[in-house]
């Protein structure tokens, strides 16, 4: 009887903790705020370490966009940061994802997680011709660069909005300092 009692008392401590992970899991997805789920980097190595890759799951962030993020330790002008669109076309690993890109404007002085760069707008022609939209950040730390690009079906606005309050979140905040330090 005592054994029935036992088995009883953890199934139902089984059930509850999995239907409040449930709902607390629920409540993320819910609250507003873009989804971005985190994929294997997609593109060959080069002279630069892998960085992280995530698409979006929700509406919010544009479903099916993709945002690429890696440090370049070393690469920027240690004095002046990330100067012009020039360095922005250059560095954001927009090449990566297609080398048919051209900018769609100015780009624009930003500080994204405590970080000072430009951000620019581009279209891109995919390999199968079709075109996305692209945003491309160039930030600098010292003599250190994080780019990243946002791309993908959504508007250029909307990208930046989606990828900007991706970068500013806690976790990438942190990731992005620890891949500047060389961790």
């Amino acid at each position: 009887m005592r054994r029935w009692i036992a088995v009883i008392v953890a199934a139902s401590a089984f059930a509850a903790l999995s239907g409040v992970a449930a709902y607390q899991r629920m409540q993320r997805a819910s609250d507003g705020r873009a989804q971005w789920q985190e994929v294997a980097w997609p593109f060959p190595r080069d002279g630069w370490p892998a960085g992280r890759a995530f698409r979006c799951t929700s509406e919010t962030c544009g479903e099916g966009n993709e945002l690429y993020v890696r440090a370049k330790l070393g690469f920027c002008n240690c004095d002046t940061g990330v100067a012009d669109d020039d360095e922005v076309d250059r560095v954001a690993d927009l090449d990566l994802i297609s080398p048919r890109f051209v900018p769609q404007a100015a780009g624009q002085v930003v500080r994204v997680a405590e970080l000072p760069g430009r951000a620019r707008a581009y279209e891109l022609t995919m390999p199968d011709g079709l075109r996305h939209a692209a945003i491309g950040f160039a930030l600098s730390r010292r003599c250190d660069l994080m780019v990243a690009v946002a791309q993908g079906g959504s508007d250029a606005g909307a990208l930046q909005r989606a990828g900007r309050e991706f970068l500013e979140r806690h976790e990438m905040h942190q990731w992005m300092m620890a891949a500047l330090d060389g961790h």
